[in-house]
């Protein structure tokens, strides 16, 4: 474990940048990726490697554009984590990312965070803290101030490029939504419907829980206070652990920011629709204050933006929470790009994931991910067929769009900036979900609710446990 003191004199030896091997000369990441040049590897150190860090990580490796340097994961040596070890045999290990910074700092230029939602904040803030490009895995933060702070960190420190893994804002999806819109084929959209219907790990639980899970013995492989992190301590018990994180308010952002990312990334950034004036919750079933609703339907209202209407975004989850579908809807499709993960694995469903956005002339359907947009009904379709402008190609995968921003051949898709904002309303629609509250008024120039203080306090939530504050001063 590095002290406060130790950790404030790495990063400023950090700060004078990367060591290329000249005695007595540094250079920061931008610097150095313009004296290696074009299509050199990039030294990259991985956090987390089981399960979805396993999926990212071998996704990194098809590019063939890294060098790996490090691993970190708080469960080293673990089953799930094996496979990765195997892959790097060569790579030094760690447990604790401060070791990693502090020893080996000086080694790589990057990282790809792939850990539980409540612990990416403080790996990407000590991590652009030190001039490294961040690659970090949705919904980015767990808080509305994390993602606030992070997207200030990045703005401070231009040097470092940052992503974040919605893999679809690199595919076919996004190309196709900037060319409609440019094109006014997607235009006076004033509603968007977005649906993850599918059964999550929680929807087995009690909702009569009053308490927290009882204390189980540690793994012996597994650093618990290190995955704690910032939280307030939680004995430990495999209901946390691989995965099932994702379904206590405490670590995880539910189904909204798992696949919110995926269903409306695209026209959040293209309709510029920002931080929404209105929350309301309309259904939450077998709402408790511990883990996230079995059902949940969601309206965000977002404001007039320049001489774009205002939006109502509505949010449904559950199995059997089914929006309504437009006349002409036809069959919700699967994107074949939906990698498996451990969260609840896309099965038969009533409706696959996915979104309808309404516009003034046209209504459109996606699915999820990369998936592209149609025009429905079918015979509208037609009709538009011969306007439709030509999509351009993705000179990049989402990994890929990574790397070449780290030499700086490109610029990432979903940086902080990008995505930051969609994190928040992430945390704004949990703040309603745990408060169980019908309607949360938000003043977006002055990011605070006017109706409700408690939601302010969940704005930031729990302060740190003693000897995480640093990370928000960062």
């Amino acid at each position: 474990m590095t002290t406060r003191r130790d950790f404030l004199r790495t990063m400023a030896l950090a700060s004078a940048g990367l060591a290329i091997g000249v005695p007595g000369h540094s250079l920061n990441a931008k610097s150095y990726s313009q004296v290696i040049g074009a299509g050199r590897k990039v030294n990259i150190a991985y956090i987390g490697i089981g399960n979805r860090g396993e999926q990212i990580i071998g996704e990194f490796a098809k590019t063939n554009q890294v060098n790996v340097v490090a691993l970190c994961d708080v469960d080293m040596g673990a089953k799930h984590t094996q496979k990765v070890m195997g892959m790097y045999p060569n790579a030094r290990r760690f447990q604790d990312f401060r070791e990693l910074f502090d020893k080996m700092g000086n080694q790589f230029e990057a990282v790809a965070i792939a850990t539980p939602d409540h612990s990416h904040f403080a790996i990407a803030m000590l991590a652009l803290s030190m001039g490294k490009h961040v690659y970090v895995e949705k919904p980015m933060a767990r808080t509305f101030l994390e993602a606030e702070l992070m997207m200030d960190a990045a703005r401070r420190h231009p040097e470092s490029v940052t992503q974040v893994g919605n893999q679809g804002h690199s595919e076919a999806n996004y190309f196709q939504f900037k060319a409609w819109m440019e094109a006014g084929i997607i235009k006076d959209v004033t509603a968007i419907t977005a649906h993850m219907n599918n059964a999550r790990r929680w929807h087995q639980w009690d909702a009569n829980i009053d308490r927290y899970p009882e204390k189980q013995p540690l793994p012996k492989t597994l650093d618990w206070m290190t995955w704690l992190m910032q939280r307030p301590y939680h004995d430990y018990n495999v209901l946390y652990h691989l995965g099932d994180w994702r379904s206590w308010y405490d670590f995880g952002m539910g189904a909204l920011g798992d696949w919110g990312a995926h269903l409306i990334d695209t026209a959040h950034e293209f309709l510029q629709l920002g931080l929404p004036y209105e929350i309301d919750l309309i259904r939450a079933d077998g709402h408790n204050d511990f883990f996230f609703p079995f059902a949940t339907t969601l309206r965000f209202r977002f404001g007039q933006r320049g001489e774009m209407p205002p939006v109502d975004l509505t949010w449904y989850d559950g199995v059997d929470n089914l929006p309504p579908l437009p006349p002409g809807y036809g069959v919700a499709a699967l994107d074949p790009n939906v990698p498996v993960s451990n969260q609840g694995d896309i099965e038969d469903t009533k409706l696959n994931p996915g979104k309808i956005i309404y516009g003034k002339d046209l209504v459109f359907k996606g699915a999820s991910h990369g998936s592209t947009l149609s025009i429905i009904p079918d015979e509208r379709a037609r009709e538009m067929a011969p306007f439709l402008p030509e999509v351009p190609q993705s000179p990049s995968n989402h990994f890929e769009n990574f790397l070449r921003a780290c030499r700086g051949e490109e610029k990432t898709r979903s940086p902080f900036e990008v995505f930051g904002p969609m994190s928040q309303v992430f945390s704004l629609g949990v703040i309603a979900q745990r408060l169980n509250t019908p309607r949360l008024l938000f003043d977006t120039r002055t990011k605070r609710f006017t109706n409700n203080e408690f939601a302010n306090a969940l704005l930031a939530g729990e302060p740190p446990r003693k000897g995480w504050e640093m990370f928000y001063q960062l």
